[in-house]
């Protein structure tokens, strides 16, 4: 390699370098500047992230009223219907979504203002839910493993799999 053409690489690589750093100002600036309400779900004070009460109060680590456990147990109902998606497909979305809070509600988004939010761990409207509900978990938009299940049906029919949404859906 000659001296012009190691210093040309070296010039385009601090080009790209103070683009990069510039696009990541810009974003994080767009963040910081975003009113609180814009965010993807709002998580009461009293409810922790991952771990929270099952319907039935019992809350056990790694089991049935944790994020993990209602992850396992979507994922057997999903099994048992068909309904393709995978442990970590699901926990990215619900991480992503609400925060592993099973009681998340969206306010402020297209759906809230037309008096439907998103709600629980998928942050799924009403009416998808009855329209992608899974028979064999509870009939409740809040319930999480109802929530889990449902939402990887929806996201089934729509994208093939909860593993290929990679955003809001």
């Amino acid at each position: 390699m000659t001296a012009i053409t190691a210093t040309r690489r070296l010039a385009r690589l601090r080009s790209l370098a103070v683009t990069g750093l510039a696009t990541t100002g810009a974003a994080a600036a767009a963040l910081t500047l975003m009113p609180a309400s814009a965010h993807a779900a709002q998580m009461p004070q009293s409810a922790p992230a991952v771990k929270a009460a099952a319907q039935d109060g019992n809350a056990d680590a790694g089991g049935a009223g944790s994020l993990d456990g209602w992850i396992k147990k979507s994922l057997a109902v999903m099994k048992q219907k068909g309904i393709p998606g995978s442990y970590e497909g699901l926990r990215r979305n619900i991480m992503r979504e609400s925060g592993g809070n099973p009681n998340a509600q969206n306010n402020w988004d297209v759906n809230a203002q037309k008096g439907i939010p998103s709600k629980g761990l998928l942050q799924v409207i009403d009416p998808t839910f009855n329209a992608y509900h899974v028979s064999g978990t509870a009939h409740s938009i809040t319930d999480p493993v109802a929530n889990i299940t449902a939402a990887a049906n929806y996201a089934a029919h729509r994208y093939g799999s909860i593993d290929n949404v990679n955003s809001a859906y």
